[in-house]
């Protein structure tokens, strides 16, 4: 019997005995029932202990490791481990699965935990970044994502108590996170000096933010919020694995074995020794506790789950046991009895009673076990040992009978003899050793055949013969009991076996897979009574076969449940039950075997739910006795959609154009394009003719894709009919007879399905990343667009019942089955649906979590979980088969189905379950419809039947046929009974589409209606118009030659089938003849009305490629071949007179001059050549000649001429076809990329510009204008459809949008150029953390340097501790500060001087109406207040604030949102009022976030990167979402933002282009700016961008001038609105009016900002009064009567608009770094000097600038003289000033030296003025002798430049600190360098600013390496000391810090480069200058209490 399909018997899981305790952790508790749950192998368990049974979950496909209970303990969320391991959630009643999330984690799912009220669930993966993720578990949704930890993560939970809070712990840390946005912020916990730094293992969270966490010493740490605040130690021995809070308390398990209980503070209750127990033993390890009431679970790492009533604590219940550690392999079992019995390499041998579910006998041996046999009177029990040696026990006692070793290598199977007198014991040395029993096991005989290990033995049923598997595959046999090889094979023929476990020989052929010679299948054992044969492989899969199994690639049934391999599978005695053991998952399966007979009454053991494909179900294997397919789904079948992008040698005749063409996917014309930016730079720096002002709209479409679509035919609400042809969406008028397009995809359609209120349309279409268009069918606009999810194309769609929903199919290899909401563009859920192509797809109308799907030979259905679904295939009954399934729709009842399938037939399925088959149809049933009470069905027999409700009759049915067809048709059908593909019903009439791409209307009494057709299968080459007729005629490969009418009846006038397909066709001058071209050679000339043969010739074998009449009286007739002939005939004599002979490929255009002398030829080999007429001889013709030449038609695509025409990727692609008008003004090409598009004529120079137009999918193949030039038509070859193109000459341009894009070359003109504008486009910024140091120093660092020995070390003096000498002085000279010395402790931030106006754009806002105002400078949010000019600070960036935003919608008052510099940026959307964070979304922008802005009703945040492809996002910033995200412009994009009125439209501006967008679901669609409407305008580099009423957009240009935009079309110029770059637009709400602000010179009657009103037409300037020669303002805002402007120079002015008066209200420096600084000896005001060459005085208490002094030149450091009445100031040009504090006169300049002065210092009795330089010198002046100021002398010997100098306080010494890292100590006046280490100790300093020297070497710190320590400063009191980094920040130390990395705490706020520091009199303050930021930062001092 060789029957292939599977048995029809099946195994049902019925206990499982294990758990898994090794490497996991906290994977037992108990649910709301009182059962237990836990998990082993792959299988979760839930166990009843009262009712002893056992329910599984068999959702995972592989082991899981972690589980999670839901706080109401019903749920269970389990991970698993694989390489897309998945979550599920499922119910523990039903053991249903609830929700699956999916596609995120790789490796596996470590950890699992749920919050406090079950929403969302946590979870950890096992990658290499740990890394940690946030679900919305029901909707499978991913909600946040963050890698966790470099090391392994052991626990992690959410705090309780806390919302958004979560702790995770593992090697060696424990981190503090929490959740805002879409962003986890992690904490690191500080050990501190409380515990030691260790592993933690497990934690539990507790009130006020306290958490306990276990640790691998045996000790508990507490912390609270992220600090260790003390240890319980000794809580255990070792290692706690285990913590679970309750109600009660707190339950720990460690690896002591102890179990310990402790109240809610953690006070110890009672301890638990398990070890001590009954039950105990020695190495007892808890892995999992968890306690409830007064039960405990325990699970151990030895696979046992104790359960300890709390007041017997020493009487602990055992209630599950397994396997432990090693390696299962031994399985028997017991002859007589339901036992069996179990060895494994944790040296036990289990005896398991099948019936009682329970462990009855145990017994530990010496060895490893690896095999064991009981023999045939179930008395003795043999166990072979892993070191070759075998023991036989009593089964009775488990006493020992014998132990024998013989061997050296382990025994791998052992077997009694039927007769049980002989045991066979097969070893690893390849050899069988057989002993006697009765003998006391002597050895009697040896086998030694084999050459490998042995596997398997069988004895016969006589004892007399042996079979043996062995490693290598083979299979012997021997004589026994001697051992003899049988070689005789004819001596084995009536042998009948004993057993059968052997995977080798021909009954067991068919359990190999096809072409598999692997050793994968570990064990077989047959049931010969049942015919069935089980097997155990190493995928973790048990299967069913029939035995016998003879043929290769049996069908069988599989069953999961292990995870990696089954080692060993049997029946027991009776046959009752399968026991399998897996050997890494140490468990014991027991399968109930469920026979035929059983499974008649047992509807109710439906295929098991799973995720995986198929969970006991049968094999993926077709099924061979299937009908054969109908040809026509055959057909389909093979069709992939996948378009080549290699350069396929495709054979010339499939495609006429360039061998090397081949259809490249749409979305690689980036790609693409990148790949020829070389090309295009050579291009761009050409002039380029311009594009063709005039243009073409798509008119018509002839066509209708039913040869491989069904069901995509419609009627829409208002009776118009939808339906798609190559790239088009229909939508078609029958009354008018006039068709509407959607154009939005860009490659064929393959599906199309309608809204349950007939106005939207879904479309799916072919593509790498394919999508689906959501589209209305009224306003033909894009509602939404789903991507993202599908490859290769979307085959069938779907809407759900209420419109929300659709379910999409995919055409990649798994079929992905997505179900989205298409309305927010979010997946919901997909599953990989079937390896077979899948036809349709339905979603439940009552029940819209639910669907069907249908496809080649198969059903399922589908019900929703969470990000996945889970299906079950459709259940035929034990003797049925399924067929392939055409279509499928719901009936009256949630539970009813129907199918179509490929034979003919309806199946009616309720559930699952197949009731009953209706035959309806000859052939498939290709489209069926449901009534409201009713059916129709169409199929391939031409027929339309009408059925009553349960399909019981038919009604009426309708046969499509030439005869009914009314005379209203638009056109004639091509045969009878086409086969129909799509039926849809409304407005009383039958819509129905065919295969021939027909499309009728079949009215209910009877007559038939054609209103559209096109070609069917097969490529359109050949299209001619008419010389004077607007008619056109098209041939087809599918051999038919069709007459076409122009005219608006747009028919089809006649149709004539072929004998074969053809490729051209050509009408003569007259219009009479019309001349075809075959594709077997031969041509034939018909009568163009009657389309009767006229004459016919056979000349070539290959296909006729071009055929062309002479002009004028059409005397000759040029026919070109494929064979690289062209032949010329004349035509009133029908003679061959000529052949043009000598191209050297096919050739593929021709044309005529107009003499009707002279033939061009284009070839395949792209040459252009030239022949003379008639005899066709080939004429050398120059270029230029060529060009005088005027051409009857111009149809050639090389030439000089057109060179314009190819394009820039020409490689891939190819042109396939032009067409000139008649005047030769416009040239059209159609290309493999199906773009048809318009250039100028001629068109030379490469890569003309053009206007592209999409509608064809693939190539187009031809293009033709007609006679009068006012239409152009082409042809699409693969997408069967002609297309009519009205054109629309220069005259008739309305402005109405056109449908074309512009040429894929950016213009080459440049958008002009700015200084200001080029600075910020080329700005690379700093990223802190990786920013290096800002002065040049080198040498060695001060942390490194090593210290040298003091004299009294090296002479080796001990000085006593307690000196006779002085006391040391002190080192800082104390003054004016009170007599205690406190401390300081901490630094606030107070003011910051300073805003970001270089770089930023719109980054001034009011807030409040006016009373505040934000805006932003390094790394903090200000908000100012401007009556009383205080400042308050959002400072949770780390890093520059970029773009700063606020949200204008009422709801959100007051919200500020903020992007940053950084690899991995964030924006913070926060509030201005009380700094509260309320969202963090780490982006994906790369380098930085540039431009952040709301939507209009402020949910939406808009966000461009900073990346190489200005990426653009869009958030749900409340959720922390990513709506949708796409790559911006390859250029910098300066500006997006959302109109004031929209939460879908926005635009974005930058260099050289301005875009238009639109947000459709979850896509980003744009439209670039068009120019070509006004003559001359080009696309400049634009900046800002203003909105007005009715679709108008403003934006400002480099130039000064500012576009207005209707839609994306150029309306007008507003020219010169500025006379430099705008870089600043404002649209104020309330009014409409508009501010600009530019770059200007002031003038009287100009001014930087202008008010306009809403149209750009009127405005009024305002003058800033900042004394600037230019004026460049870049943030302008309009608030009551008021205009705030932010300008490049850090100024912020509010301009009255009533006055122009202007108040200045923030001044900062304009450029940086900030150099110097230095604060007045008494009072609170500071200077500051920077390289923007000013000075300023700041004063701190009135919070503002005081004066400025310009130098001219930029100043380097500056210096307060000891009384505070004069000032000296340091520039970078080596001169220095001194000036007078009250009068600001200068009192005194010298320059004497070339480079900057580094540092300049007063000594402290005011007599010398040292001047510090980059010369390696410092100058000293003598101040009494007046300004003259001659040098006194200076020091000599400086290694390198100076950074800080200070005065000793007898201003007889001077410290200097240089470039080298080294500090040198110099006399004061003479300049000699001191060298005594012990007088330089003596030195008391007036003041210390030095980052050098060993008082200070704590200051480095570690992560020095490139960057330094700047600056440094000793507070007043000489007990503090504050420094400035690189890292931009700012850290306060204890001084003196002679020891390395001393503490310290540290305050952000400054970009890179803190330059200088210094402390204000008293201490009170301190000011810190920034570098990148040239901001002032001034810090109040906190002083520690007395």
């Amino acid at each position: 019997m060789a029957d292939r399909s599977p048995p029809n018997c099946h195994l049902r899981l019925e206990w499982v005995y294990g758990y898994r305790g090794h490497q996991c952790r906290n994977n037992l508790y108990y649910t709301a029932a009182k059962e237990i749950v836990y998990f082993v192998a792959g299988v979760g368990v839930v166990y009843s202990p009262r009712e002893h049974r056992q329910k599984f979950y068999l959702g995972h496909q592989d082991d899981i490791i972690s589980l999670a209970l839901h706080p109401e303990r019903v749920l269970v969320a389990t991970g698993q481990v694989g390489k897309e391991p998945y979550i599920c959630v499922w119910d523990s009643y039903t053991v249903q699965t609830i929700s699956v999330m999916k596609d995120v984690h790789t490796h596996g799912i470590a950890c699992l935990a749920f919050d406090v009220d079950g929403q969302r669930l946590l979870s950890v993966g096992l990658d290499s970044k740990n890394t940690i993720c946030v679900w919305d578990w029901r909707k499978g949704k991913m909600l946040s994502m963050a890698p966790g930890h470099t090391d392994r993560i052991f626990d992690i939970s959410w705090d309780l108590y806390q919302p958004n809070k979560l702790v995770s712990c593992g090697v060696k840390h424990i981190k503090f996170w929490s959740l805002c946005g879409n962003s986890l912020t992690p904490k690191r916990g500080v050990f501190g000096k409380t515990g030691d730094l260790q592993t933690i293992l497990c934690l539990a969270c507790a009130r006020d933010e306290v958490t306990y966490s276990g640790a691998l010493n045996g000790d508990i740490y507490v912390w609270k919020g992220i600090n260790l605040i003390r240890t319980i130690q000794g809580a255990h021995a070792a290692g706690i694995f285990s913590m679970n809070a309750c109600e009660e308390g707190f339950a720990t398990g460690g690896r002591d074995g102890c179990v310990r209980l402790w109240d809610l503070n953690f006070k110890p209750i009672t301890v638990i020794d398990l070890r001590e127990t009954d039950q105990g033993y020695k190495g007892l390890s808890v892995r999992s506790v968890c306690w409830r009431g007064d039960h405990i679970l325990v699970g151990t790492q030895d696979s046992e789950i104790f359960e300890i009533v709390v007041h017997e604590r020493n009487k602990p219940f055992l209630i599950m046991q397994g396997h432990c550690e090693g390696e299962l392999w031994a399985l028997a079992v017991h002859p007589t009895k339901p036992l069996a019995m179990t060895g494994s390499d944790d040296r036990s041998v289990r005896i398991w009673s099948l019936i009682d579910h329970a462990l009855i006998a145990r017994c530990n041996m010496e060895e490893p076990i690896r095999c064991a046999a009981v023999s045939t009177d179930g008395i003795h029990l043999a166990l072979g040992m892993k070191d070759g040696s075998f023991t036989v026990l009593r089964v009775r006692d488990m006493t020992e009978v014998v132990h024998i070793k013989d061997r050296k290598e382990a025994i791998h199977e052992l077997k009694y003899s039927s007769d049980g007198n002989f045991l066979a014991v097969g070893s690893n040395d390849s050899s069988v050793d057989i002993y006697g029993v009765v003998q006391r096991y002597k050895k009697v005989g040896e086998c030694v055949g084999s050459s490998s290990f042995i596997t398997h033995m069988d004895w016969s049923l006589d004892s007399k013969y042996l079979q043996t598997n062995d490693g290598s595959g083979k299979r012997l046999f021997y004589r026994m009991p001697g051992g003899k090889e049988v070689i005789n094979k004819e001596e084995l023929k009536g042998v009948q076996w004993a057993s059968w476990t052997s995977i080798s020989g021909l009954e067991v052929n068919g359990i190999w897979p096809k072409y598999s010679e692997i050793n994968d299948i570990n064990s077989v054992d047959a049931n010969f009574m049942g015919q069935v044969l089980v097997t155990a492989d190493d995928y973790g899969i048990v299967k069913l076969f029939r035995y016998p199994c003879l043929r290769k690639g049996a069908k069988f049934k599989k069953y999961l449940g292990h995870s990696a391999h089954v080692t060993n599978v049997r029946w027991s005695h009776d046959y009752q039950w399968v026991i399998s053991i897996g050997g890494a998952d140490h468990s014991v399966f027991q399968w109930k075997f469920v026979p035929e007979r059983k499974l008649k009454d047992a509807l109710h053991i439906a295929p098991q739910e799973s995720l995986v494909d198929s969970n006991s179900e049968e094999s993926d294997s077709d099924q061979s006795d299937v009908p054969e397919l109908d040809s026509e789904i055959e057909q389909e079948t093979q069709l992939t959609y996948r378009r080549q992008k290699d350069l396929l040698f495709r054979y010339a005749q499939l495609q006429r154009t360039c061998i090397f063409s081949a259809k490249v996917y749409k979305e690689d014309l980036p790609q693409l394009k990148e790949q020829c930016k070389e090309k295009r730079k050579t291009a761009a720096s050409k002039r380029r003719e311009r594009a063709p002002i005039n243009s073409i709209r798509l008119h018509f479409v002839h066509g209708y894709r039913g040869y491989d679509c069904r069901s995509n035919l419609f009627y829409t609400q208002t009776g118009e009919i939808v339906y798609h042809v190559a790239a088009v969406g229909v939508v078609y008028n029958r009354q008018q007879n006039t068709q509407r397009f959607y154009l939005g995809h860009d490659d064929d359609i393959l599906c199309l399905a309608i809204h349950p209120l007939k106005d939207y349309v879904a479309t799916g279409q072919v593509g790498r990343d394919c999508s689906i268009h959501i589209w209305d069918t009224e306003t033909i606009k894009p509602l939404s667009v789903l991507k993202g999810y599908h490859q290769y194309g979307v085959c069938a769609v779907d809407f759900s019942a209420d419109g929300k929903r659709i379910a999409s199919v995919g055409i990649d290899d798994n079929h992905t089955i997505v179900l989205w909401d298409w309305r927010k563009g979010e997946k919901l859920s997909a599953i990989r649906g079937s390896k077979d192509k899948i036809f349709v797809v339905k979603i439940n109308p009552f029940m819209p979590d639910k669907l069907i799907t249908a496809g080649i030979k198969h059903i399922k259905f589908w019900r929703r979980a969470g990000g996945g679904l889970i299906g079950k295939k459709g259940y035929v009954g034990p003797m049925g088969k399924i067929d392939t399934m055409m279509c499928a729709v719901y009936g009256w009842t949630e539970e009813m189905s129907f199918s179509g399938t490929s034979t003919g037939d309806v199946c009616i399925w309720r559930d699952l379950f197949l009731i009953k088959t209706v035959k309806a149809h000859d052939g498939p049933v290709f489209s069926m419809h449901a009534l409201e009470k009713g059916f129709v069905t169409g199929g391939k027999d031409g027929v339309v039947a009408l059925w009553d409700d349960t399909f019981e009759r038919c009604l009426k049915t309708y046969a499509i046929k030439r005869a009914a067809l009314a005379p209203g048709s638009k056109g004639l059908l091509l045969e009878d009974n086409p086969s129909i593909r799509a039926i849809s019903l409304g407005h009383g009439h039958i819509l129905v589409g065919t295969k021939n791409g027909e499309i009728l209307e079949v009215d209910k009494s009877g007559p038939i209606t054609l209103l559209v057709q096109g070609h069917m299968e097969g490529e359109v080459w050949g299209l001619a118009t008419h010389p004077h007729l607007p008619i056109c005629a098209t041939v087809s490969d599918d051999k038919t030659l069709r007459i076409w009418d122009l005219s608006p009846s747009h028919c089809m006038l006649a149709v004539r089938k072929l004998k074969k397909g053809g490729r051209c066709c050509c009408f003569s001058p007259d219009g009479k003849a019309l001349a075809v071209g075959l594709n077997d050679g031969s041509f034939l000339m018909v009568n163009s009305d009657t389309l009767e043969d006229l004459v016919s010739f056979h000349h070539r074998k290959d296909v006729i490629s071009e055929i062309r009449f002479s002009p004028g009286a059409g005397k000759y007739l040029a026919v070109a071949s494929y064979d690289s002939f062209a032949d010329i005939y004349n035509v009133m004599s029908s003679k061959r007179v000529g052949i043009c002979k000598g191209a050297s490929s096919y050739i593929t255009h021709m044309d005529w001059d107009i003499r009707g002398k002279l033939l061009q030829v284009n070839t395949g080999a792209k040459e252009q050549l030239f022949f003379e007429a008639p005899r066709g001889k080939k004429q050398i013709i120059p270029s230029i000649e060529a060009e005088k030449i005027s051409w009857s038609s111009w149809t050639s695509v090389l030439g000089s001429c057109c060179e314009g025409i190819w394009p820039i990727i020409g490689e891939v692609t190819d042109v396939t076809a032009s067409c000139l008008t008649s005047d030769s003004t416009v040239l059209a090409t159609g290309d493999d990329f199906g773009f048809v598009k318009l250039f100028r004529y001629p068109a030379k120079g490469k890569y003309g510009k053009f206007k592209r137009y999409v509608a064809h999918s693939t190539h187009v193949t031809n293009v033709r204008w007609t006679h009068d030039d006012s239409l152009l038509v082409s042809v699409g070859g693969g997408d069967t459809s002609l297309m009519l193109w009205t054109h629309e000459m220069e005259g008739h341009r309305e402005t109405r949008q056109c449908d074309s894009e512009e040429s894929d070359l950016d213009s080459e003109e440049d958008g002009g150029y700015d200084s200001d504008v080029t600075r910020e486009n080329e700005i690379n910024y700093t990223i802190k953390a990786l920013s290096t140091n800002i002065r040049p120093m080198f040498g060695i660092k001060p942390h490194l340097q090593q210290k040298e020995p003091s004299i009294d070390e090296r002479q080796g003096v001990v000085r006593p501790p307690v000196s006779r000498a002085l006391p040391q002085p002190e080192k800082l000279q104390t003054n004016n500060v009170g007599k205690k010395k406190r401390p300081i402790e901490d630094l606030v931030l107070e003011l910051v001087f300073g805003y970001r106006g270089r770089d930023g754009r719109n980054n001034v806002h009011y807030l409040n109406d006016g009373a505040d105002i934000i805006y932003h400078t390094a790394s903090v949010g200000i908000l100012y207040n401007v009556a009383t000019g205080s400042q308050t600070f959002y400072q949770e960036h780390n890093d520059d604030i970029l773009c700063l935003t606020i949200n204008q919608h009422p709801k959100f008052i007051n919200l500020v949102a903020t992007g940053q510099v950084a690899t991995a940026p964030c924006i913070h959307v926060w509030d201005a009022m009380n700094k509260q964070t309320l969202s963090v979304l780490r982006c994906y922008h790369s380098k930085g976030v540039c431009s952040v802005g709301f939507s209009a009703t402020g949910k939406l945040l808009l966000s461009v990167g900073l990346d190489p492809e200005h990426t653009i996002t869009i958030w749900k910033w409340q959720e922390g979402a990513k709506i949708a995200s796409r790559a911006g412009h390859n250029q910098r994009i300066f500006v997006a933002e959302f109109r004031p009125d929209s939460d879908t439209q926005f635009v974005s501006v930058g260099v050289k282009h301005v875009r238009f967008w639109t947000l459709a679901g979850r896509a980003l669609l744009s439209k670039k700016g068009q120019t070509s409407s006004i003559e001359d305008a080009r696309m400049q580099t634009m900046l800002s961008v203003a909105f007005g009423a009715n679709n108008l957009t403003f934006t400002g240009t480099i130039s000064g001038d500012v576009c207005v935009w209707k839609e994306h079309i150029l309306n007008r110029i507003v020219g010169k609105a500025h006379n430099g770059p705008i870089f600043a637009m404002y649209t104020t709400l309330r009014d409409g009016l508009i501010v600009t602000g530019g770059k200007e010179r002031p003038s009287k009657e100009g001014g930087a900002v202008k008010l306009w009103d809403q149209e750009l037409r009127r405005c009024r300037a305002f003058r800033l009064e900042t004394g600037q020669i230019i004026d460049c303002v870049r943030s302008v805002c309009r608030g009551k009567g008021k205009i705030l402007v932010g300008t490049k120079n850090a100024e912020i002015i509010e301009v009255g608009e009533k006055n122009a008066a202007c108040n200045l209200l923030i001044n900062g420096h304009m450029d940086g770094p900030i150099w110097g600084l230095a604060t007045h000896p008494s009072r609170d005001v500071f200077l500051s000097a920077a390289d923007d060459g000013t000075v300023r005085l700041w004063d701190i208490a009135d919070k503002k600038m005081v004066n400025k002094v310009n130098l001219g030149n930029a100043a380097q450091t500056v210096s307060y003289s000891p009384e505070g009445d004069m000032v000296a100031i340091g520039m970078k040009n080596g001169e220095f000033i001194i000036l007078l504090v009250n009068s600001l006169k200068i009192w005194g300049k010298k320059r004497d030296r070339r480079s900057a002065i580094q540092d300049i210092r007063f000594s402290p009795d005011s007599h010398y003025l040292a001047v510090g330089s980059s010369e390696n010198a410092v100058d000293f002046y003598d101040l009494t002798l007046g300004p003259t100021l001659n040098r006194a002398s200076y020091c000599k010997d400086i290694p390198s430049f100076v950074i800080q100098m200070d005065f000793s306080a007898d201003s007889c010494y001077l410290q200097v600190s240089t470039g080298s890292y080294k500090r040198q100590v110099y006399e004061v006046p003479s300049g000699k360098q001191l060298l005594d280490q012990i007088l330089i100790d003596r030195i008391t300093w007036a003041t210390w600013t030095s980052v050098l020297g060993d008082e200070v070497v704590g200051i480095w710190s570690r992560h020095a390496e490139k960057a330094d320590v700047n600056c440094a400063c000793v507070s007043h009191s000489g007990i503090s000391l504050v420094t400035g980094d690189d890292f931009g920040m700012v850290k306060l130390f204890d001084f003196p810090c002679p020891e390395k990395f001393a503490k310290h705490k540290r305050f952000l706020g400054h970009s890179a480069h803190v330059t200088n520091i210094r402390f204000t009199s008293g201490d009170r303050y301190v000011v810190s200058a920034g570098g990148d930021d040239s901001s002032i930062f001034v810090w109040k001092c906190v002083h520690m209490p007395h």
